[in-house]
This record gives structure tokens, C-alpha cells and sequence, in this order.
């Protein structure tokens, strides 16, 4: 091997795939006794939240505290030499809130690796950078947990919100033929009362003695004479008998 190919820098992408074998070789050595340890872990956060937080707070107090918790958990991965990450007061309104007054989230910041110390006469929470796997950890099993939460509020918000619209569309049915009902009704009423007045106008009439009688339709002929004047006719002349004598 010539010492032009010893001195070239070594290829990118071979460099890459060595660091993938690496990691996958690592991923594979990790012994059956170091997973059911990292399972237990993961159990003992789990039940630090349920029923450790959830249980006697409300659901809105442990959100709070869990998205609290998530939030110091993510600032610290991200930059763990941050000082300002490394440590929370506990005089601060919302960490008194959400951690020291909501039961059971102080000792999951606690199981996280963050320990109680004065300095300046100042209380704080300090993190102990030997507890990174539990950090990792406990941050994890935050994140899961919020994200199953939130999924199951949007689910429920859902569901509400079908029930809500299928309420208001029963509704506007229900009107819509209430409506229809009335209309039809009307129709049916004006139709009646038509039929009743044809039927009235057509029907023979009923007489006192109880038979009907229908009144003769109006005749165009006319009577015998009309539109003639009579004549008188001559006076009749009756012979009277002679005047009546007495005899002797």
C-alpha cells in the first residue's frame, strides 16, 4: 500500500457506515441483565406518574406538572452544560405550583437525578450529571406519557364534537318535519274544505218533510202569450125573461 493511500483522508461515507456497524454493535451487546434493569427504570417512572401524580391531583394540576417536568428534562439533555438548566429554585411561582405543591412531581424530579442544596442561602434543586441514564429515561416516559394524554383529549374532543353535531342534526330534522307535518296538514285542510264547497254547490237540497227536492234549472221558453196584450171579447147578451103581469 503505497503511503499516498495511507495519508488520504478517509472517505465520508465510509466513516458513516462505521459509525452505524458501531452503534448497531453496541444496540446488540447490551447484556438481558442491563434491559430488564432499564425496563425496571422505565416501570418505576411510569408509577411514579400513575398513580404517583395522577392519582390525588386533578387532571389539569397533573398535566401541569408533567409538561413542568418535560420541559426541565428537554432544556437539560439539549444543553446539559447550561448552568441555568442544571438547577431550579424552589421559590420560583410556577415550579412551587406545579412541583413542590402538586403531590408526587418532586419525586419525580427527584428520581431524575436533581437533589435539594442551599447556595447563598438560596434553595435549590441542582442535577447530579451521574444520573443521565435516568434523566433520559424519565424524560422519555414524560413524553409518552403527554403525548397519550393529548391524543386521548383530542379523541374525546372528537367524540363530543360528532355527538354535538349529530344532537343539532336530530334537531333540524326533527323541525324541518314538524314543518313539513304543518305544511302538509294545511294542504290537506284547504283541499277538504274545497271538496266540502264543490260537494255543496252540487248537492240536492233537503225539504221539510225530508225528501229532496232540486231546484229546476232556469228555462228559456216562454210562457203561452207572453209578449201578447188579450182582447176583451165582446159583451154576451142574455135574452131576459118578460116582465112578469099579475092576471085578474
Amino acid at each position: 500500500m503505497s503511503s499516498e493511500t495511507l495519508n488520504s483522508p478517509p472517505d465520508p461515507e465510509f466513516l458513516a457506515a462505521a459509525a452505524q456497524r458501531r452503534s448497531a454493535t453496541t444496540a446488540h451487546a447490551v447484556s438481558g441483565p442491563e434491559l430488564l434493569r432499564q425496563h425496571e427504570q422505565r416501570q418505576k417512572f411510569r408509577r411514579l406518574i400513575d398513580p404517583g401524580i395522577s392519582r390525588p391531583n386533578s387532571h389539569e394540576a397533573t398535566m401541569a406538572s408533567l409538561k413542568i417536568l418535560s420541559k426541565i428534562s428537554e432544556n437539560l439533555i439539549r444543553e446539559p452544560e447550561n448552568p441555568k438548566f442544571r438547577q431550579f429554585k424552589s421559590t420560583n411561582n410556577t415550579i412551587r405550583r406545579c412541583l413542590i405543591e402538586t403531590k408526587g412531581a418532586l419525586e419525580y424530579a427527584i428520581e431524575m437525578g436533581f437533589h435539594p442544596e442551599v447556595k447563598d442561602f438560596q434553595p435549590l434543586y441542582v442535577w447530579n450529571e451521574r444520573k443521565s441514564e435516568e434523566l433520559h429515561i424519565g424524560a422519555q416516559i414524560l413524553q409518552e406519557t403527554i403525548e397519550l394524554a393529548e391524543q386521548k383529549l383530542a379523541r374525546s374532543q372528537k367524540n363530543a364534537a360528532e355527538v354535538k353535531a349529530a344532537i343539532e342534526a336530530a334537531k333540524r330534522n326533527a323541525l324541518l318535519a314538524f314543518m313539513d307535518d304543518r305544511k302538509t296538514k294545511e294542504l290537506r285542510d284547504q283541499r277538504d274544505r274545497h271538496n266540502r264547497e264543490v260537494r255543496a254547490l252540487h248537492s240536492p237540497s233537503v225539504d221539510g218533510e225530508g225528501t229532496t227536492s232540486s231546484s229546476p234549472p232556469p228555462s228559456t221558453a216562454e210562457m203561452p202569450g207572453s209578449g201578447h196584450v188579450l182582447s176583451s171579447p165582446d159583451p154576451v147578451v142574455v135574452d131576459e125573461p118578460p116582465p112578469y103581469h099579475d092576471r085578474d
